[in-house]
């Protein structure tokens, strides 16, 4: 019995994954976040498979407040990093959701880093 239990929760462990990842896509678009931003090309905004490309940190302690910094300014909006196209504040948008695209942002792969992002 245990070993269906194992069969099955790894069978499954997949689906949860795809539909954690698929939630917070959900979330952006139901934000407004994808009419500006596409997983893998530029529009308005960065591609959201580049951000992580272009914050490579590997410390966990130094992640987190990199996170927690773009979730204030993905809240109060601005220009700099990646253009002179401002991005509007998301004052509507509530922090902790921001912080669930933010982490899902960093779950996406297969981006490359723009030669005029600013560090």
């Amino acid at each position: 019995m245990k070993k269906i239990a194992v069969l099955v929760a790894a069978a499954l462990a997949p689906v949860a994954f795809v539909n954690v990842a698929h939630a917070d896509q959900a979330l952006a678009t139901a934000k407004g976040c994808m009419a500006c931003h596409q997983l893998d090309k530029k529009v308005v905004g960065p591609a959201y498979n580049a951000i992580p490309a272009c914050y490579p940190e590997k410390d966990a302690k130094k992640l987190a407040a990199l996170k927690a910094d773009l979730v204030k300014k993905a809240k109060a909006g601005g220009t700099g990093k990646w253009g002179q196209i401002p991005m509007p504040a998301n004052a509507a948008v509530s922090d902790a959701d921001i912080a669930k695209i933010v982490d899902w942002v960093f779950t996406l792969k297969g981006g490359t880093c723009p030669a005029d992002f600013k560090k």
